[in-house]
């Protein structure tokens, strides 16, 4: 059932920053932002006013709830939105400001009464970030979305208004990509990473979610404060239909959501200076598709880009799957990109660090920024949204013929399109009254993905709690 967002304008602010009633494990209360929070502006308000009853409300609230069922193992988004259909959240405007009342909230987002800080935080960061793009980003005379340029544009102007872009400080940002659903081995061993990222001054950029993506950012948290660094950067980048089944984790300090999945790997890929990649599913092959194929752009061949798979031990049949997949796909020149570094913490941290002095020496001789990569190209191929419906995933040219950086985006398309069916709501419903999607491509990729898929599968990397996965594709040999 759909909730729209209620607007209550009052004169005086309750100076009680949570007011609380308790409901079995829901809550309802109204809270405040923090001082230090870019809230709305008096236009950005007035706009949320105005399209009062349109679909941003019912996204911002979708995506409020999310943030709130933080910790919680369920991966499904309808069976999350499901579990709290009646949960209401109420955007009131005074003089002094905003707040935002919640009702029948997830009582895991509070300790005795009060909610969590930086889950109070995300809050207001979505609110503000799905605002800016619906009311201001998209008023912008100069920004074409339909561009290559002006998707660029799109995505700085993002960053930029979240404060994650910083002039001045040297390239030490790591994105952290992997599953949400990983084993206690894999996850022990990401945060052993982060943390030997955190020795040496490294911050940490992942999808802000639970599993390879939480833990790399809990290991970095106690070797900065072994090393007495107080600026750690957590940072997790999201966006709207996938953020109900992978919730932002609190340890995220800087919190953005992006308006869809493609802007979101540009993100990783303009604000990260190196990508580590640790086991995962459908999603990470995604991730891991998207970032070769733009660095098997010819206008990309000199512009270094640290990137490193790494696992523990028990996992290396994980990145020989991945790694054969792309030397069957992509060929030897896509496996050039990459390194594979098994079971040594220390000597990823070590390899990233010195390649990210690398990526700092050539921005500085190419007068590049190093808050973002303005030198990368990336066609509008990897750009342009993908709406997975069932035509689109049989159209999809998954053939030897077409040149490599194409292939790999229309790859990166049909594991985007396995993530929708596996856990987004759309791609759920869609699966649900369309059965499973159809792959088709050349019988050789055919075999190749097939083989990998099978693997994800039989590793329990497709959901949480998948005992009994049923696959929503079938791989179709032309």
């Amino acid at each position: 059932m759909k909730k729209n967002i209620a607007i209550k304008k009052t004169g005086r602010s309750d100076s009680n920053d949570s007011n609380l009633e308790s409901r079995s494990s829901k809550i309802c209360a109204t809270i405040a932002p923090t001082d230090n929070l870019n809230i709305l502006s008096s236009l950005e308000t007035d706009a949320l006013v105005a399209k009062r009853g349109t679909a941003l409300y019912e996204t911002f609230r979708r995506c409020a709830l999310a943030v709130l069922n933080c910790g919680s193992l369920e991966d499904d988004t309808k069976k999350v939105l499901d579990n709290f259909s009646d949960f209401e959240i109420n955007v009131i405007q005074q003089s002094r400001g905003i707040k935002l009342e919640l009702i029948n909230a997830p009582a895991d987002a509070f300790v005795d009464g009060t909610i969590i800080n930086g889950i109070k935080e995300h809050l207001f960061a979505t609110l503000r970030d799905i605002v800016y793009v619906d009311s201001i980003l998209k008023q912008h005379d100069h920004i074409n979305w339909n561009t290559q340029q002006g998707t660029t544009e799109s995505v700085f102007h993002l960053l930029r208004h979240a404060n994650v872009l910083r002039a001045g400080e040297h390239p030490n940002l790591v994105v952290c990509w992997g599953g949400h659903s990983i084993s206690r081995k894999e996850y022990d061993y990401t945060k052993e990473v982060g943390y030997q990222l955190g020795l040496r001054g490294l911050n940490i950029i992942t999808g802000c979610g639970p599993g390879a993506m939480k833990g790399p950012m809990k290991g970095a948290t106690i070797s900065h404060a072994k090393q007495h660094y107080k600026e750690g950067r957590y940072l997790g980048l999201t966006e709207p239909s996938i953020v109900a089944s992978e919730p932002p984790n609190p340890i995220v300090n800087e919190l953005v959501i992006l308006p869809d999945i493609e802007k979101r790997l540009e993100a990783f890929v303009r604000v990260g200076h190196g990508i580590i990649v640790f086991p995962g599913g459908a999603g990470t092959a995604e991730e891991i598709l998207y970032l070769l194929g733009v660095l098997l752009h010819p206008n990309n061949q000199d512009i270094p880009f640290p990137l490193v798979f790494t696992a523990p031990a028990s996992s290396r049949e994980y990145f020989n799957r991945i790694d054969q997949f792309i030397h069957n796909t992509l060929g030897e020149t896509a496996q050039k990109k990459y390194q594979i570094i098994i079971d040594d913490p220390q000597e990823v941290a070590r390899i990233m660090k010195q390649n990210i002095s690398a990526v700092g020496d050539y921005r500085r001789e190419h007068k590049d920024a190093y808050y973002f990569n303005w030198l990368l190209e990336i066609p509008r191929e990897f750009q342009t949204p993908f709406e997975p419906t069932h035509e689109n995933m049989a159209k999809l040219a998954l053939n030897s013929n077409i040149s490599t950086f194409a292939l790999a985006a229309n790859l990166r398309r049909a594991f985007s399109g396995i993530v929708a069916g596996n856990v987004k709501e759309s791609g759920l419903q869609a699966i649900a009254k369309h059965g499973p999607y159809k792959i088709k491509g050349d019988s050789a990729i055919m075999e190749c993905l097939d083989e990998l898929l099978r693997s994800f599968v039989q590793q329990g990397r497709m959901k949480l709690g998948n005992d009994h996965y049923t696959p929503c594709y079938q791989v179709v040999n032309k």
